[in-house]
């Protein structure tokens, strides 16, 4: 579970600027800029002869099977998964700068990502899909569309940076009414570390990828007022007052000591250990975090002990980051019979197949008419809830992304200045905005 954001917060960057660069004189470019809008076979469309294939990451490469086993069985089509090894995103763009496709590949739905696999070459729209006024009207258009243009289906609840929490800690604690802003969730944790309990978990070794999370949920009333439109167009820096402000409160925060001591040794593994024993009381965390803590324990222990909520400085408002696992891309390969029976696959799997599909993965429906499946620990539906008025993240919001968690990372060991922090970060943007030609840079 770790890789997976580790290829969404970490590999973005290099990611983003290494596919740019090349995306231009991209030699497996196939197909050509979007023209008529492509037809949507019917689902049951016969399919006999014709071979697909599907590429997934280690973590998402069981995903697709109630689907694919559905799917062959109505239409005679063979489709096979295959795994690409990680770090996936790196991996997938350096086989397609070569000329190699799939017909689908799970694909992190952000414009910063889809921009790094040069969608409008070699990406089918998916404009006019059947399945999009399936959606909850919340979800619709949260992701997966670059300059106008929907290029990914989301198939799963994008992850939340959110506040997990030891439901029994909070309790002996006395602890009834969850924090509804910020100061609360500082004052709730004040208590909590006078009461001789570590209010806080994170890690700082090996790869610190949570490390972003503290400083973005900080951020989401500013991205609700334009924040990253203005980062992106160079009018506000990582360095100015509101993003730098993030960074030194996060800071601030390790070192009033409301963090676990161990904090520059421990590991993603350490953290869910420590959030269900209650030797810590809340993580600031993403999806990934809760399929660690399904690792360690059934639904009924996790529903008794664990409890999210999501947290902005004047309320509750959660932060969405989608990961490869939540959606799908479809390629222009330069076949029409398999990109139609590609457009049909997706077609499917939000359709006919899709009640299967969530009862198999035992996740939050995307759609209106799909009931959610009975047994989904209360947390996952908690976060799926707060999508309603969330707001994007970093990842889902610039046009790139730094290296953000590595330069907390070094904060968090000494090796870099909170000030410096901001001004790696903002280098590292300007840099690889000027990749892509943004205009401001």
């Amino acid at each position: 579970m770790k890789k997976r954001f580790r290829a969404a917060g970490l590999l973005a960057a290099t990611a983003t600027a290494a596919l740019v660069l090349s995306g231009c004189s991209d030699p497996g470019a196939g197909g050509t800029e979007s023209s008529a809008p492509a037809a949507w076979p019917a689902q049951d469309t016969s399919l006999d002869g014709v071979s697909l294939t599907v590429w997934a990451a280690q973590n998402s490469n069981k995903i697709p099977d109630s689907v694919v086993a559905g799917f062959e069985e109505l239409t005679g089509a063979s489709v096979e998964v295959v795994t690409i090894p990680d770090p996936y995103e790196q991996s997938v763009q350096t086989k397609v700068a070569s000329g190699d496709k799939p017909d689908l590949a799970f694909w992190q739905p952000t414009a910063s990502m889809l921009t790094a696999l040069n969608a409008s070459t070699n990406l089918q729209s998916l404009d006019g899909a059947p399945f999009i006024d399936s959606y909850k009207s919340e979800l619709r258009d949260i992701t997966g569309i670059l300059d106008d243009t929907r290029y990914a289906a989301l198939i799963t609840t994008p992850a939340v940076e959110g506040v997990y929490y030891n439901k029994q800690v909070f309790a002996d604690a006395g602890i009834t009414d969850l924090p509804a802003n910020w100061d609360e969730f500082l004052e709730v944790a004040r208590s909590l570390k006078s009461d001789g309990v570590t209010p806080f978990f994170d890690f700082g070794g090996g790869t610190p990828w949570a490390t972003q999370w503290w400083v973005q949920v900080q951020l989401a009333d500013a991205a609700k007022d334009g924040l990253w439109d203005r980062v992106n167009a160079g009018e506000e820096k990582f360095t100015d007052e509101t993003i730098q402000g993030a960074i030194d409160e996060y800071d601030s925060l390790i070192k009033e000591g409301l963090f676990n001591e161990n904090l520059k040794t421990a590991t993603f593994e350490d953290q869910g250990a420590a959030l269900l024993s209650g030797d810590a009381a809340m993580a600031v965390q993403v999806n990934s975090f809760f399929g660690q803590l399904q690792s360690l324990a059934d639904t009924a222990e996790l529903d008794e002990k664990i409890g999210f909520f999501p947290i902005s400085p004047s309320g509750n408002v959660g932060t969405f980051i989608p990961d490869q696992s939540n959606a799908l891309v479809a390629f222009k390969t330069g076949d029409a019979t398999r990109e139609a029976a590609a457009r049909q696959l997706l077609t499917y799997w939000l359709g006919d197949g899709y009640g299967d599909f969530v009862e198999a993965q035992s996740t939050p429906s995307l759609q209106d008419g799909v009931d959610t499946p009975a047994g989904v620990p209360q947390a996952l539906l908690d976060v799926s809830a707060s999508l309603s008025d969330s707001v994007g993240s970093m990842q889902a919001l610039a046009i790139v992304n730094p290296d953000l968690y590595l330069n907390l990372g070094d904060m968090i060991q000494g090796t870099k200045s909170t000030a410096e922090v901001g001004q790696t970060t903002q280098d590292q943007f300007a840099q690889l905005a000027q990749a892509i030609g943004a205009s401001g840079f």
